[in-house]
Protein backbone atom coordinates (compact mmCIF):
# COMPACT_ATOMS: atom_id res chain seq x y z
CA UNK A 1 0.00 0.00 0.00
CA UNK A 2 1.36 3.38 -0.78
CA UNK A 3 1.20 5.59 1.74
CA UNK A 4 0.01 8.95 0.29
CA UNK A 5 1.49 12.54 2.22
CA UNK A 6 -0.15 16.06 2.56
CA UNK A 7 1.23 19.26 2.39
CA UNK A 8 4.65 18.37 1.46
CA UNK A 9 7.53 20.33 0.85
CA UNK A 10 8.98 20.02 -2.61
CA UNK A 11 12.15 22.16 -1.75
CA UNK A 12 14.32 18.85 -1.65
CA UNK A 13 12.85 17.53 -4.43
CA UNK A 14 13.88 19.64 -7.47
CA UNK A 15 17.41 21.13 -8.23
CA UNK A 16 16.44 25.03 -8.65
CA UNK A 17 15.33 24.39 -4.50
CA UNK A 18 12.17 26.15 -5.07
CA UNK A 19 10.19 26.21 -2.18
CA UNK A 20 6.75 25.05 -3.07
CA UNK A 21 3.87 22.60 -1.54
CA UNK A 22 2.44 19.34 -3.00
CA UNK A 23 -1.27 19.52 -1.61
CA UNK A 24 -0.61 15.39 -1.59
CA UNK A 25 2.61 13.75 -2.01
CA UNK A 26 3.76 9.59 -3.01
CA UNK A 27 6.79 7.61 -3.82
CA UNK A 28 6.31 4.49 -6.14
CA UNK A 29 9.12 1.76 -6.62
CA UNK A 30 7.11 -0.31 -9.06
CA UNK A 31 4.56 -0.66 -11.84
CA UNK A 32 2.34 -1.58 -9.12
CA UNK A 33 2.26 1.02 -6.68
CA UNK A 34 1.81 3.12 -9.64
CA UNK A 35 -1.16 1.61 -11.28
CA UNK A 36 -2.67 0.95 -7.16
CA UNK A 37 -2.42 5.16 -6.92
CA UNK A 38 -3.57 5.46 -10.18
CA UNK A 39 -6.79 3.37 -9.69
CA UNK A 40 -7.43 5.18 -5.83
CA UNK A 41 -10.98 6.57 -6.09
CA UNK A 42 -9.81 9.75 -4.35
CA UNK A 43 -7.11 10.50 -6.91
CA UNK A 44 -8.98 9.68 -9.65
CA UNK A 45 -9.85 13.64 -11.31
CA UNK A 46 -6.77 14.56 -9.11
CA UNK A 47 -4.15 16.44 -11.30
CA UNK A 48 -0.57 15.16 -11.01
CA UNK A 49 2.86 15.97 -11.91
CA UNK A 50 5.44 13.09 -12.07
CA UNK A 51 8.91 13.76 -10.46
CA UNK A 52 12.44 12.03 -11.50
CA UNK A 53 15.16 13.49 -10.14
CA UNK A 54 13.63 17.16 -10.16
CA UNK A 55 16.74 18.74 -12.35
CA UNK A 56 14.92 19.96 -15.09
CA UNK A 57 11.58 21.56 -14.01
CA UNK A 58 10.96 25.09 -11.99
CA UNK A 59 7.80 25.20 -9.83
CA UNK A 60 6.12 28.53 -10.34
CA UNK A 61 3.06 27.54 -7.22
CA UNK A 62 2.27 25.23 -4.66
CA UNK A 63 0.73 22.13 -6.58
CA UNK A 64 -3.08 21.73 -5.71
CA UNK A 65 -2.68 18.07 -6.98
CA UNK A 66 -0.63 14.93 -6.40
CA UNK A 67 3.04 14.39 -6.62
CA UNK A 68 4.60 10.99 -8.05
CA UNK A 69 7.49 10.53 -7.23
CA UNK A 70 9.73 8.00 -9.79
CA UNK A 71 11.65 5.83 -7.83
CA UNK A 72 11.60 2.45 -9.90
CA UNK A 73 15.04 1.19 -9.63
CA UNK A 74 17.62 -2.19 -11.22
CA UNK A 75 20.01 -2.17 -13.84
CA UNK A 76 19.30 -5.66 -15.88
CA UNK A 77 21.63 -7.26 -18.59
CA UNK A 78 19.31 -8.06 -21.29
CA UNK A 79 21.35 -9.58 -24.30
CA UNK A 80 25.33 -10.12 -24.37
CA UNK A 81 27.79 -10.54 -27.46
CA UNK A 82 31.42 -10.52 -28.15
CA UNK A 83 30.83 -6.40 -29.31
CA UNK A 84 27.22 -5.27 -27.60
CA UNK A 85 25.41 -5.33 -23.90
CA UNK A 86 22.04 -4.73 -23.90
CA UNK A 87 20.81 -3.16 -20.01
CA UNK A 88 17.48 -2.29 -18.87
CA UNK A 89 17.64 0.19 -16.98
CA UNK A 90 14.66 1.17 -14.23
CA UNK A 91 13.61 5.09 -14.55
CA UNK A 92 14.41 6.17 -11.06
CA UNK A 93 17.96 4.99 -11.16
CA UNK A 94 20.08 8.12 -10.76
CA UNK A 95 21.18 8.84 -14.04
CA UNK A 96 25.33 9.74 -12.91
CA UNK A 97 25.16 6.48 -10.99
CA UNK A 98 24.04 4.73 -13.87
CA UNK A 99 26.90 5.84 -16.26
CA UNK A 100 29.49 5.30 -13.65
CA UNK A 101 28.06 1.62 -13.50
CA UNK A 102 28.56 0.83 -17.24
CA UNK A 103 32.24 2.54 -17.14
CA UNK A 104 33.44 0.10 -14.37
CA UNK A 105 31.94 -2.49 -17.13
CA UNK A 106 33.71 -0.29 -19.63
CA UNK A 107 31.02 -0.04 -21.48
CA UNK A 108 31.47 2.87 -24.04
CA UNK A 109 28.45 4.80 -25.32
CA UNK A 110 27.43 7.21 -22.77
CA UNK A 111 30.36 8.38 -21.05
CA UNK A 112 30.28 11.84 -22.83
CA UNK A 113 27.42 12.16 -20.67
CA UNK A 114 28.57 11.68 -17.04
CA UNK A 115 27.68 14.14 -14.31
CA UNK A 116 24.18 15.03 -16.02
CA UNK A 117 21.37 15.85 -13.24
CA UNK A 118 18.48 13.69 -13.23
CA UNK A 119 17.12 10.22 -13.82
CA UNK A 120 17.43 7.01 -16.32
CA UNK A 121 13.50 8.09 -16.97
CA UNK A 122 13.92 11.61 -17.80
CA UNK A 123 17.05 10.77 -20.08
CA UNK A 124 14.99 10.18 -23.24
CA UNK A 125 12.15 12.87 -22.31
CA UNK A 126 15.12 14.91 -23.03
CA UNK A 127 16.96 13.44 -25.38
CA UNK A 128 20.20 14.59 -23.00
CA UNK A 129 23.26 15.17 -24.70
CA UNK A 130 26.31 16.63 -24.17
CA UNK A 131 29.88 16.91 -25.69
CA UNK A 132 29.22 15.39 -29.21
CA UNK A 133 26.75 12.41 -27.80
CA UNK A 134 23.15 11.98 -27.49
CA UNK A 135 20.35 9.46 -25.56
CA UNK A 136 19.11 9.05 -29.73
CA UNK A 137 22.69 7.35 -29.90
CA UNK A 138 22.26 4.24 -28.05
CA UNK A 139 19.16 4.55 -27.44
CA UNK A 140 16.94 0.59 -27.83
CA UNK A 141 13.37 1.30 -26.67
CA UNK A 142 11.74 2.18 -23.45
CA UNK A 143 8.73 0.88 -21.69
CA UNK A 144 5.89 3.55 -20.74
CA UNK A 145 2.34 2.96 -18.91
CA UNK A 146 -0.31 5.06 -20.57
CA UNK A 147 -2.29 6.89 -18.30
CA UNK A 148 -5.44 6.89 -20.01
CA UNK A 149 -5.33 3.18 -20.52
CA UNK A 150 -3.40 2.19 -17.73
CA UNK A 151 -1.72 -0.59 -20.26
CA UNK A 152 2.40 -0.55 -20.56
CA UNK A 153 3.24 0.25 -23.90
CA UNK A 154 6.81 -0.04 -25.82
CA UNK A 155 8.38 2.59 -27.45
CA UNK A 156 11.31 2.17 -30.23
CA UNK A 157 13.83 4.77 -31.43
CA UNK A 158 11.04 6.17 -34.30
CA UNK A 159 8.41 6.37 -32.08
CA UNK A 160 10.47 8.40 -29.52
CA UNK A 161 10.51 11.44 -31.89
CA UNK A 162 14.08 12.20 -30.65
CA UNK A 163 15.13 16.03 -31.74
CA UNK A 164 17.46 18.48 -29.99
CA UNK A 165 16.41 18.28 -26.52
CA UNK A 166 12.73 16.64 -28.18
CA UNK A 167 11.17 13.85 -28.39
CA UNK A 168 7.53 12.23 -28.65
CA UNK A 169 6.96 12.69 -24.66
CA UNK A 170 7.65 16.69 -24.73
CA UNK A 171 5.52 17.01 -27.79
CA UNK A 172 2.31 15.09 -28.20
CA UNK A 173 2.65 12.30 -25.89
CA UNK A 174 3.43 15.03 -23.01
CA UNK A 175 1.51 14.19 -19.47
CA UNK A 176 0.02 11.57 -21.28
CA UNK A 177 2.84 8.66 -19.98
CA UNK A 178 4.64 7.38 -17.79
CA UNK A 179 8.23 6.21 -18.18
CA UNK A 180 8.90 2.99 -16.72
CA UNK A 181 12.58 1.45 -17.70
CA UNK A 182 15.19 2.28 -20.89
CA UNK A 183 16.86 0.07 -22.72
CA UNK A 184 20.60 1.11 -24.37
CA UNK A 185 22.74 -0.80 -26.61
CA UNK A 186 26.59 -0.20 -25.17
CA UNK A 187 29.45 -1.35 -26.83
CA UNK A 188 32.96 -3.48 -25.82
CA UNK A 189 34.91 -1.82 -28.51
CA UNK A 190 34.81 2.09 -27.74
CA UNK A 191 34.58 4.36 -30.44
CA UNK A 192 35.92 7.78 -28.69
CA UNK A 193 34.20 11.12 -29.02
CA UNK A 194 36.71 13.33 -27.77
CA UNK A 195 36.71 17.04 -30.38
CA UNK A 196 34.04 18.36 -28.80
CA UNK A 197 34.80 20.65 -26.24
CA UNK A 198 37.68 20.88 -24.21
CA UNK A 199 37.88 17.30 -23.93
CA UNK A 200 41.18 17.21 -25.59
CA UNK A 201 42.88 19.73 -23.94
CA UNK A 202 41.37 18.67 -20.32
CA UNK A 203 43.05 14.69 -20.91
CA UNK A 204 46.24 16.43 -21.84
CA UNK A 205 46.46 18.42 -18.40
CA UNK A 206 45.76 15.26 -16.68
CA UNK A 207 48.76 13.57 -18.04
CA UNK A 208 47.09 10.36 -19.47
CA UNK A 209 47.87 9.22 -23.29
CA UNK A 210 45.92 5.78 -23.56
CA UNK A 211 42.12 6.47 -23.57
CA UNK A 212 39.19 4.63 -22.01
CA UNK A 213 35.51 4.96 -21.04
CA UNK A 214 36.90 6.05 -17.22
CA UNK A 215 39.77 8.64 -18.51
CA UNK A 216 37.05 10.15 -20.91
CA UNK A 217 34.41 10.45 -17.90
CA UNK A 218 36.91 11.89 -15.59
CA UNK A 219 37.51 14.65 -17.89
CA UNK A 220 34.23 15.74 -18.55
CA UNK A 221 33.38 15.13 -15.07
CA UNK A 222 36.29 17.45 -14.42
CA UNK A 223 35.00 20.39 -17.13
CA UNK A 224 31.54 20.39 -15.54
CA UNK A 225 32.56 20.64 -12.22
CA UNK A 226 34.63 23.65 -13.40
CA UNK A 227 32.48 25.40 -15.25
CA UNK A 228 28.62 24.38 -13.69
CA UNK A 229 27.69 24.95 -9.79
CA UNK A 230 26.39 22.23 -7.62
CA UNK A 231 23.07 22.10 -7.26
CA UNK A 232 23.50 21.10 -3.70
CA UNK A 233 25.19 24.23 -3.27
CA UNK A 234 23.71 26.84 -5.19
CA UNK A 235 20.05 25.98 -7.00
CA UNK A 236 19.74 25.50 -10.62
CA UNK A 237 19.02 23.11 -13.16
CA UNK A 238 21.75 23.09 -15.30
CA UNK A 239 21.74 24.13 -19.10
CA UNK A 240 18.61 26.60 -18.98
CA UNK A 241 18.65 27.58 -22.38
CA UNK A 242 18.66 25.22 -25.79
CA UNK A 243 21.13 25.97 -28.04
CA UNK A 244 19.08 28.07 -31.35
CA UNK A 245 19.33 26.54 -34.54
CA UNK A 246 19.47 29.39 -37.44
CA UNK A 247 19.94 29.64 -40.72
CA UNK A 248 23.73 29.67 -42.85
CA UNK A 249 22.22 32.84 -44.43
CA UNK A 250 21.52 34.52 -40.92
CA UNK A 251 24.32 33.35 -39.50
CA UNK A 252 26.51 34.68 -42.04
CA UNK A 253 24.35 38.18 -42.08
CA UNK A 254 25.46 38.44 -38.26
CA UNK A 255 29.22 37.39 -38.72
CA UNK A 256 29.29 40.46 -39.99
CA UNK A 257 28.43 42.25 -37.13
CA UNK A 258 29.72 39.88 -34.60
CA UNK A 259 33.21 38.44 -36.42
CA UNK A 260 33.39 36.08 -33.48
CA UNK A 261 30.67 34.36 -33.32
CA UNK A 262 31.01 30.65 -32.99
CA UNK A 263 28.66 27.95 -34.90
CA UNK A 264 28.37 24.39 -34.84
CA UNK A 265 27.55 22.89 -37.82
CA UNK A 266 23.93 20.70 -38.74
CA UNK A 267 24.08 20.57 -42.07
CA UNK A 268 24.35 22.61 -45.16
CA UNK A 269 21.30 24.81 -44.26
CA UNK A 270 21.81 25.27 -40.69
CA UNK A 271 24.11 25.81 -37.91
CA UNK A 272 24.20 25.75 -33.68
CA UNK A 273 24.98 28.35 -32.13
CA UNK A 274 25.72 28.21 -28.44
CA UNK A 275 23.50 30.02 -26.38
CA UNK A 276 25.67 30.94 -23.53
CA UNK A 277 28.00 32.77 -25.92
CA UNK A 278 24.90 34.82 -26.80
CA UNK A 279 23.51 35.34 -23.11
CA UNK A 280 27.21 36.44 -22.60
CA UNK A 281 27.43 38.76 -24.75
CA UNK A 282 24.44 40.56 -24.28
CA UNK A 283 25.64 41.22 -21.14
CA UNK A 284 24.17 39.04 -18.36
CA UNK A 285 27.09 36.97 -17.28
CA UNK A 286 27.44 36.51 -13.42
CA UNK A 287 24.41 39.69 -13.11
CA UNK A 288 22.37 38.97 -10.35
CA UNK A 289 18.46 40.30 -9.98
CA UNK A 290 17.55 40.01 -6.85
CA UNK A 291 17.30 36.57 -5.35
CA UNK A 292 18.34 34.94 -8.42
CA UNK A 293 20.87 35.32 -11.29
CA UNK A 294 23.28 34.01 -14.12
CA UNK A 295 26.13 32.00 -12.82
CA UNK A 296 29.30 33.59 -13.55
CA UNK A 297 31.12 30.96 -14.54
CA UNK A 298 28.28 29.86 -16.87
CA UNK A 299 26.14 31.94 -18.93
CA UNK A 300 24.18 29.28 -19.36
CA UNK A 301 23.33 28.58 -16.18
CA UNK A 302 20.25 30.39 -14.21
CA UNK A 303 20.87 30.05 -10.83
CA UNK A 304 18.41 30.31 -7.30
CA UNK A 305 20.80 32.27 -4.42
CA UNK A 306 18.59 30.38 -1.64
CA UNK A 307 15.45 32.28 -1.54
CA UNK A 308 14.20 32.85 -5.18
CA UNK A 309 10.78 32.02 -6.40
CA UNK A 310 9.95 30.37 -9.27
CA UNK A 311 8.22 32.86 -11.02
CA UNK A 312 11.14 35.35 -10.75
CA UNK A 313 13.48 32.86 -12.42
CA UNK A 314 10.73 32.58 -15.48
CA UNK A 315 10.86 36.59 -15.56
CA UNK A 316 14.89 36.40 -15.81
CA UNK A 317 14.95 34.29 -18.56
CA UNK A 318 12.35 36.28 -20.23
CA UNK A 319 14.67 39.41 -19.84
CA UNK A 320 17.32 37.21 -21.46
CA UNK A 321 14.96 36.27 -24.40
CA UNK A 322 13.88 39.41 -25.25
CA UNK A 323 17.37 40.77 -25.31
CA UNK A 324 18.80 38.06 -27.52
CA UNK A 325 16.61 38.55 -29.67
CA UNK A 326 16.74 42.50 -29.59
CA UNK A 327 20.19 42.16 -30.02
CA UNK A 328 20.93 39.07 -32.66
CA UNK A 329 17.68 38.51 -33.61
CA UNK A 330 17.16 34.90 -32.16
CA UNK A 331 15.06 33.26 -30.31
CA UNK A 332 16.50 31.32 -27.49
CA UNK A 333 14.31 28.24 -26.13
CA UNK A 334 14.26 26.53 -22.38
CA UNK A 335 15.23 23.42 -21.65
CA UNK A 336 13.65 23.89 -18.58
CA UNK A 337 10.10 22.59 -18.04
CA UNK A 338 7.64 25.21 -16.43
CA UNK A 339 5.15 24.09 -13.75
CA UNK A 340 2.61 25.91 -12.93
Amino acid sequence: MIKILENVSLKPYNTFGITAIAKYFAVFNSLQDLVEVLNNAAFLNTKKLFLGGGSNILLLNDFEGLVLKNEIEGVETVSETEEKVVLKVGAGENWHSFVLKTIERELSGIENLSLIPGTVGAAPMQNIGAYGVEIKDVFLQLEALNLKTLKVEVFNLDKCQFGYRESYFKQEGKDKYVILNVSFELSKNPQFKISYGAIQETIATMGIKNLSVKVISDAIIKIRKSKLPDPAIIGNSGSFFKNPEISIVQYKELLSKFPLMPSYPINENYVKVPAGWLIEQAGWKGKKVGNVGVHDQQALVLVNYGNGKGNEIKELAGSIQESIKNKFDIIISPEVNFIG
